[in-house]
């Protein structure tokens, strides 16, 4: 539906002001449904502009555009709790999930106590619950939050394993948040993840049975909480919180009330040892991954430029200028002396290796943020134009474009007679040499992340928080692995196994023939970047900054070693060397 980014307002030029604002995407046909679409918007907007509650994010704008809309709110500098179980290796002190349990109950009693209707926000779960630098409750994400109407049905809304039965049947009520509380409770003191057990089925599960530190009482309470039937939980969440409130002061030695950091360094870290071969700085940051042929390293940045380095020392060789921010991993036709990339002005170019000068350009209707696939004589991309290209190298001329249905982002696979590209609108497309569609394979979210090829079978992961494994000629699934938030991570394959990261922290090894995981490596921060494998390692790069190097048989840390920005972009490791650039402006060289 859209994103949310960090900016910073800029009406108040002499103060450093962040704000979060939330983008949705309305780009619908069905003129119908973009206006519902947009009134929904409109109405998340009015409700939070009514609420003054200190755990609910203050709302400052709204403001609507053609295709998107905009909610301009306070930005909270925190965690979100998931994110917090999932950097731990062992239980949270019980006294903090009783706390944050209180904290919880009295925002959402103070949504169900709303006049004429209550307010039910049908989304209760560790990720949209955020911890901030204070240590305090901050609940987010409220797009899916409703109006409640007694004896009205709606759309079914929610989180699989956090959300109450009713709510399968487009049924929602105050006691329906209940539950999602009591969920949430049951996965933070007994580790388990509901999205992975059987439905409804805590009972079968009981808390004490994990965690011998809960209290009888308070286990009975999420117990209640997580009744099947409405009628057998507490009717709202104040009522829940006045049940907890009854259990009285803990004792501190049962109940710590201590907050994790927000920065949680483990101890397993060592990135202490790890210097850099050579550092080059760009004039902005980079979040394109680099290619590296022939001793030059080609990399595109966000101060417009195309820059060509020498791997072995880092030199400047020369830098290319596009007319606006490079994103796009560029790629090398040797036999032309050609480097091809995309840039957000709508431009593919095609630079000489050997001099930096332009030999040609393709224009598009939209921001190139594919990066380009070489084969058969011809460069294929992406635009968000929605087409698929096919252009012949030795022009720059147009053989052919698609028109695939929605934006493409990912770089296009070129295998055999067959070219298989993911696509924001959430499907993926496959078309043959002469850009015929050959099949459609539909997800539930947007596919940025690029297919990769092996033995007959397609890998990919989706914004659905799913990795998807489909049969090359037909796009039949052959399986499907669910992650514990949306992968934007393009795959890798080594060792039998699909690498693949997500944004929930963790990088994943998936075996290739049956879609079983092997072994999970949690980080400090989201994974957007996508794995490189070699000689028995995978190295890929965190939002919290490190670039990690992990044995691929069995996912333990080799190194790390600390940028000073977030990394988006995704290594390349040519003859021991690990080439990678940071937010921090910077390229680095490390020793593989």
């Amino acid at each position: 539906m859209g994103s949310v980014y960090q900016a910073r307002d800029l009406r108040f030029p002499n103060v450093t002001r962040y704000v979060a604002i939330k983008e949705m995407l309305n780009l619908s046909t069905d003129p119908n449904m973009r206006e519902m679409t947009l009134k929904t918007f409109e109405r998340e907007s009015d409700m939070l502009a009514s609420l003054s509650h200190s755990a609910v994010p203050k709302i400052y704008e709204y403001f609507p555009s053609k295709t998107r809309a905009y909610l301009v709110m306070e930005y909270i500098n925190g965690r979100d709790v998931e994110m917090i179980i999932n950097s731990m290796t062992d239980f949270l002190p019980v006294g903090t999930v009783f706390r944050w349990a209180l904290d919880l109950c009295d925002v959402l009693g103070y949504l169900h106590l709303q006049e004429p209707e209550p307010i039910i926000f049908r989304d209760v779960k560790p990720s949209n619950i955020m911890i901030d630098q204070h240590g305090q409750i901050r609940l987010v994400d409220f797009g899916i939050a409703k109006i409640f109407q007694e004896g009205q049905k709606g759309t079914m809304i929610g989180t699989e394993g956090y959300s109450a039965p009713e709510q399968y049947r487009g049924e929602a009520s105050p006691a329906s948040d209940v539950y999602g509380i009591g969920a949430t409770i049951h996965h933070l003191l007994t580790r388990r993840d509901p999205r992975l057990e059987p439905p409804f089925t805590f009972h079968e599960r009981p808390i004490r049975d994990a965690n011998p530190n809960v209290q009888p009482e308070f286990e009975a309470i999420i117990m209640k909480a997580l009744e099947f039937k409405p009628a057998d939980r507490f009717p709202n969440a104040a009522a829940m919180k006045a049940a907890l409130e009854q259990l009285g002061q803990p004792s501190p030695s049962t109940f710590s009330v201590h907050v994790p950091d927000m920065v949680e360094e483990s101890a397993d870290w060592s990135g202490a040892g790890v210097k850099p071969l050579w550092v080059f700085e760009c004039e902005d940051e980079v979040r394109s991954s680099p290619t590296v042929n022939r001793g030059v390293l080609y990399v595109g940045a966000h101060d417009n430029n195309l820059y060509a380095l020498n791997t072995n020392d880092g030199s400047f060789r020369w830098k290319y200028p596009s007319e606006q921010r490079v994103v796009a991993t560029p790629a090398v036709a040797d036999a032309e002396n050609l480097v091809i990339f995309g840039s957000m002005d709508n431009l593919l170019y095609a630079v000489d290796t050997r001099v930096g000068q332009l030999q040609w350009t393709v224009r598009t209707q939209g921001p190139v943020l594919s990066s380009p696939s070489i084969a058969h004589g011809h460069v294929f991309f992406g635009s968000d134009d929605g087409h698929l290209y096919a252009v012949r190298l030795a022009t720059g001329r147009i053989q052919w474009k698609f028109a695939a249905g929605g934006a493409v982002r990912s770089r296009p696979l070129v295998t055999g007679e067959l070219i298989v590209v993911g696509l924001e609108s959430g499907e993926v497309v496959s078309t043959d040499l002469s850009g015929r569609m050959v099949w459609r394979f539909r997800a539930k979210r947007a596919v940025s992340s690029s297919p990769l090829e092996h033995e007959g079978l397609v890998f990919f992961g989706s914004m659905d928080w799913q990795v998807y494994a489909l049969d090359l000629e037909r796009g039949w699934k052959v399986w499907e692995f669910r992650t514990g938030k949306p992968v934007v991570s393009s795959p890798a394959f080594g060792d039998d196994k699909i690498f693949i990261g997500s944004v929930d922290g963790s990088l994943y090894a998936i075996e290739a023939a049956s879609g079983k995981e092997r072994w999970r490596f949690e980080t400090q921060g989201q994974i957007t970047s996508s794995p490189a494998y070699a000689d028995g390692a995978v190295y890929f790069g965190g939002v919290d900054g490190n670039v990690y190097s992990v044995e691929a048989k069995n996912g333990r840390l080799r190194w790390n070693f600390k940028t000073g920005g977030p990394i988006p972009g995704s290594p390349v490791v040519r003859e021991g060397v690990v080439y990678i650039g940071s937010m921090d402006h910077k390229i680095y060289a490390l020793k593989a």
